[in-house]
């Protein structure tokens, strides 16, 4: 799946009156982001924007974090596992792969609505395996808005380590470019060393917000 928007010029090159006509139709499978003549590939550099952040080591109540928990190569952002407070929306909103979700992780106390692009939806138990992409992608695209979530997990490559991830241990840990820079906690339950660092999975999460 791609997701690109045009440059908003409303020039009609592409033979429509407007972009959001145009974006509308590419949904409808009735044109190709091709049939812009603005259109560029995109890219993906979230693991370069990770590269070129600055991680001074801890958070902004100044606690400090085991890792920083950043994208799998070529992905978005950390995968992200929620549920949300009904399950049975999946089913009954018919939430799959491809979709934008809405909700606020109302479960750990965020106050941060994110928008999520879903990898897999499983049905059966609600859970559904996603990337942050923020307000910007649900913009001229139907963004399902299941109000309220769960987080019950995060899966990705800890970098900026101070301490290595170790199985069936909690962790300590801050996924890339979290809006409230709060560490986060949860079980560490998945460890693979590859060549790009260490692939894990934490379940169990909660969000640090102690001054102590």
């Amino acid at each position: 799946m791609q997701y690109w928007l045009p440059p908003g010029k409303n020039c009609g090159l592409c033979g429509e009156t407007n972009c959001k006509s145009f974006l509308r139709l590419v949904g409808n499978g009735q044109k190709v982001y091709d049939n812009c003549p603005y259109y560029q590939e995109p890219t993906f550099c979230n693991n370069d924007l990770e590269k070129e952040a600055v991680y001074p080591g801890h958070d902004i109540l100044g606690h400090p974090y085991d890792f920083i928990l950043s994208p799998l190569p070529g992905e978005r952002s950390a995968r992200k596992i929620v549920l949300p407070f009904r399950s049975d929306l999946v089913e009954k909103m018919d939430i799959k792969k491809g979709d934008y979700v809405l909700g606020r992780p109302m479960g750990a106390g965020c106050p941060v609505p994110h928008v999520l692009s879903v990898i897999e939806a499983e049905p059966v138990t609600g859970l559904l395996y996603t990337w942050v992409v923020g307000p910007l992608y649900s913009r001229d695209r139907e963004a399902k808005d299941v109000i309220a979530y769960h987080m019950i997990g995060f899966e990705g490559i800890a970098g900026n380590i101070s301490k290595e991830p170790a199985l069936g241990c909690r962790a300590t840990f801050l996924p890339g470019f979290c809006m409230m820079n709060l560490n986060h906690t949860g079980l560490v339950n998945m460890v693979l060393e590859k060549s790009e660092g260490f692939h894990v999975r934490i379940e169990d999460i909660r969000i640090l917000a102690s001054k102590d």
